[in-house]
C-alpha cells in the first residue's frame, strides 16, 4: 500500500492553479471539545519527508512532522465551538472549520483539496473533495498531521482544568474511561449536547432533578 503522493496537486497545477491547499478536519467524533480544522500549502521543492495520514504515526511522529511542516508550509488552523457544533450539527459545523482555516491563509488558494466526500457549502473557490484524501494526497496528510496537533494539545489543555475524563490522552473521544468518568462526573461545559452519551446524561440528570 503506497502513501500519499503529489498526484491530485500536479493535475491541479496542469490546470493553471498556482496555490493549491489541502484542507482536513479532526475531532468529528468526540463527546467533548471543538473541531478543529488545518488548511495548508506546501511549497512543492520543501516537502518534509514522511507525510501520511496522521492516523497512521505515532504521536511523537506527528509531533516532529508538524514542526516540519509549519516550518516550510503555509498553515491556517480553522475551529468551531461546542457551542457552534450543538447549534448547526458536527457535520456542518466541521464545514465551518474547514472554511474558516482556508479564510485564515494569508493569501487565498486558487484550488483546494479537500479530505471526504462532500465540498464546504461556504467554501467560495474552486475545490475538489477527495474521499480518504489524508492517505492520497501530500497536502491534506500535511493538513490532517497538523490538525491533529493542534486539537489534541486544546484537549491537554483543557484536560488540566477539568481532570478525571482523560482528555490528554482520548482527546475527547468515547473511550471506555471518557464514558464512565461522564457518568460518575458529570458533563462540563465542553462537551456536546447534542452527542447522545452526554444528551443522556442530562436527561437523566433532569429526570431525577424533577
Amino acid at each position: 500500500m503506497t502513501g500519499p503522493d503529489l498526484f491530485y496537486e500536479q493535475a491541479a497545477l496542469e490546470r493553471g492553479f498556482k496555490r493549491i491547499a489541502g484542507v482536513d478536519e479532526v475531532g468529528r467524533g468526540p463527546l467533548a471539545g471543538p473541531v478543529m480544522a488545518c488548511a495548508v500549502v506546501l511549497d512543492m521543492a520543501r516537502i518534509p519527508e514522511g507525510l501520511n495520514d496522521s492516523k497512521k504515526l505515532t504521536a511523537k511522529r506527528r509531533e516532529v512532522l508538524a514542526e516540519a511542516i509549519e516550518a516550510v508550509a503555509e498553515v491556517s488552523i480553522g475551529s468551531a465551538s461546542v457551542e457552534e457544533i450543538d447549534e448547526i450539527n458536527i457535520l456542518r459545523a466541521s464545514h465551518l472549520a474547514m472554511e474558516r482555516a482556508v479564510a485564515g491563509l494569508i493569501t487565498p488558494p486558487d484550488h483546494c483539496l479537500i479530505d471526504g466526500n462532500m465540498i464546504p457549502k461556504g467554501l467560495n473557490l474552486s475545490a475538489e473533495a477527495i474521499v480518504k484524501g489524508d492517505g492520497k494526497s501530500l497536502s491534506i496528510s500535511a493538513a490532517s498531521i497538523v490538525a491533529k496537533i493542534r486539537r489534541d494539545y486544546v484537549m491537554s489543555t483543557l484536560a488540566q482544568h477539568y481532570p478525571g475524563y482523560g482528555w490528554e490522552t482520548n482527546a475527547g473521544y468515547p473511550s471506555k474511561s471518557h464514558r464512565l468518568a461522564l457518568e460518575n462526573l458529570g458533563v462540563t461545559p465542553h462537551h456536546r449536547r447534542s452527542f447522545k452519551p452526554v444528551h443522556h446524561i442530562l436527561y437523566q440528570q433532569k429526570n431525577v432533578s424533577d
